[in-house]
């Protein structure tokens, strides 16, 4: 089990991002440098909410990349389309 502790982070790119799922996935990312593997931000994203008493839904994996899809203002593929590498946008990271 990954065991992964994410400090909250806010601040004015934090507050337009509404759904709790994308607040995590930018946590992770952040926390991560900025950028990271979407297999370990799915690792990461379980583990935060296995740690808050959540339970982590078996679709966690496909949510998340809906997250980085619907949340391309924020969320991108640093290496280009095809690759599994998330990142945030450069003026949130």
């Amino acid at each position: 089990m990954t065991q992964f502790a994410a400090p909250e982070f806010s601040g004015p790119w934090m507050a337009g991002i509404d759904e709790p799922l994308a607040r995590d996935v930018a946590t992770v990312l952040k926390s991560m440098g900025g950028s990271c593997h979407q297999a370990q931000v799915v690792q990461c994203v379980a583990a935060l909410k296995r740690q808050r008493g959540e339970t982590v839904a078996q679709d966690l994996a496909q949510r998340i990349i809906e997250v980085f899809e619907k949340y391309r203002d924020l969320f991108f593929r640093p290496f280009g389309e095809g690759s599994m590498r998330w990142a945030l946008k450069p003026e949130l990271a």
